[in-house]
C-alpha cells in the first residue's frame, strides 16, 4: 500500500496544508514542536482511529476551529480510496470512504495499515501492563478489524459489573437482590472476555518467532528473546467452551474479594505480556541498550506479521527514534526497510542519515505547521 496525500485542515497546529508523498521514502526535517509528529498522528488516526498521545479529539483540533479534518488518498493492490475523519471539539467524530460517511467507525479500520516507532514506545519494556496490553489490541484492530467491537463489548460488560459490584460494596438496601444479579454478567464477562483473550494468545503466538528472529538478528544472536502471553485467566485448550468455563470458575473463587473490592478483578483488563531477554523479565534487568534492541525487534515483527496477514506492506512511521538508538542499531533498521516499507521520518537534522538516503529520500522541512520541499 502507498499513501499518495495527505491533507489536514485545523489539525493539531496545521491550519490547511497538503502534502504530496512522491518517495517511498520521506524524511521530515524540522525544529522541536513544529509539528513533525503531527504530521504522523495524523497518519496513525487515519490508520487506527486512535492517538497515542490522547484520547481526547477536542485535543486534536487546532486551538482557533471548531473541527480538524484529516484527508489521505491511500493506494491499495486492489485500487484507490479517499479517506477523510473530522474531528470535533463538540459532537462525535465522522468518518468517510470515497466521499461517503460510514455509519460504523469500525468500517473505516482496515483500509490503510501503519506500523508507528516512537520513543514512547520505550514504555512497552518499561511500563505498566496496561500499556503492553494496548500495543497488542492495537496491533490486532489492524490484523482484524472486528476485534475492535469485541473488545468495545467487553469494557462495556466491564463496566456495568464494576458499577453493580461498587453498590454491593457500599452495602446498599436490597444487597441480596444486587448479588443475585451478579451470575448473569458472570456469563456475559466470561463469553465477551474469552474472546479477548483467545484473539491475543493467538497474535503473540505468531508475533513471538518473529521478533525473536528479528532480536537475534540485531544482538548478533548473542541473547534470546521470549515473549509469553500471561492471560489472567488460563484455560488447558483454546475452545470457546473450555475458555468460558475457565472464566466462570475463577470468577466463583474470586467472588467474595471482588464484592469487597467492588471491582472486577477477573478477566483480560488483567492481562500481562512478558518480554524476557536471556529469561530474565526485561523491563526490571534489560539495560537500556537491551530494551531498545527489543523494541526494535517487536516493531520490526509487526511489519511483517501484518504483511502477512493483510497481504500487503504497511506504512512504517518513525517517530524521531534515530536518536534513541546507537549507530549500529540505526543500521540494522535502515537496513530492514530498504524501499520494501513506505517510511515516513522525522528527524532534526537530515545528515543524521547516510548520502544514499537522502539522495533516495523525499525531504520535506516543516516549521510551524507549514510544510515545504526541500
Amino acid at each position: 500500500m502507498y499513501l499518495k496525500n495527505l491533507h489536514l485542515r485545523g489539525f493539531r497546529n496545521y491550519s490547511d496544508q497538503t502534502v504530496e508523498f512522491e518517495s517511498r521514502k520521506t524524511i521530515i526535517v524540522g525544529d522541536n514542536a513544529q509539528g513533525k509528529s503531527n504530521l504522523l498522528e495524523a497518519i496513525e488516526l487515519l490508520a487506527t482511529l486512535k492517538s497515542h498521545r490522547t484520547a481526547r479529539d477536542r485535543d486534536l483540533v487546532r486551538e482557533q476551529d471548531s473541527e480538524g479534518r484529516i484527508q489521505a488518498t491511500v493506494a491499495r493492490a486492489y485500487g484507490e480510496a479517499e479517506l477523510a475523519l473530522t474531528l470535533r471539539k463538540k459532537g462525535r467524530r465522522t468518518v468517510r470512504l470515497n466521499s461517503e460517511i460510514l455509519r460504523r467507525q469500525i468500517d473505516f479500520l482496515g483500509l490503510l495499515n501503519a506500523v508507528e516507532f516512537s520513543s514512547l514506545d520505550l514504555d512497552l519494556v518499561r511500563g505498566s501492563p496496561e500499556s503492553r496490553r494496548n500495543w497488542l489490541d492495537a496491533l490486532l484492530v489492524q490484523l482484524e478489524p472486528i476485534y475492535a467491537h469485541i473488545l468495545q463489548q467487553y469494557h462495556q460488560v466491564l463496566r456495568q459489573r464494576n458499577a453493580l459490584l461498587k453498590k454491593i460494596r457500599d452495602d446498599r438496601p436490597g444487597k441480596e437482590e444486587l448479588i443475585a444479579q451478579l451470575p448473569l454478567w458472570d456469563v456475559q464477562l466470561a463469553a465477551s472476555g474469552s474472546r479477548v483473550t483467545r484473539r491475543r494468545a493467538r497474535v503473540i503466538e505468531r508475533l513471538a518467532p518473529l521478533a525473536r528472529a528479528w532480536h537475534a538478528s540485531i544482538s548478533g544472536a548473542t541473547e534470546v528473546l521470549e515473549i509469553e502471553y500471561l492471560p489472567n485467566v488460563r484455560s488447558s485448550q483454546d475452545h470457546p467452551e473450555s475458555v468460558q468455563q475457565s472464566f466462570l470458575e475463577k470468577l466463583e473463587q474470586r467472588r467474595i474479594a471482588e464484592q469487597q473490592l467492588g471491582t472486577s478483578v477477573v478477566g483480560p483488563h488483567r492481562d500481562e505480556v512478558e518480554l524476557s531477554i536471556d529469561r530474565t523479565p526485561a523491563r526490571f534487568y534489560g539495560s537500556q541498550g537491551q530494551q531498545r534492541t527489543l523494541v526494535l525487534a517487536l516493531k520490526l515483527a509487526e511489519l511483517k506479521l501484518i504483511e502477512e496477514v493483510v497481504g500487503e506492506p504497511p506504512l512504517l512511521l518513525l517517530d524521531d527514534v534515530l536518536a534513541e538508538l546507537d549507530l549500529k542499531r540505526q543500521n540494522q533498521l535502515l537496513e530492514a526497510i530498504q524501499d520494501r516499507f513506505q517510511t515516513l521520518i522525522t528527524t532534526t537534522h537530515a545528515d543524521s542519515f547516510g548520502a544514499h538516503w537522502q539522495l533516495d529520500s523525499q525531504i520535506l522541512s516543516v516549521e510551524a505547521g507549514k510544510i515545504r520541499v526541500c
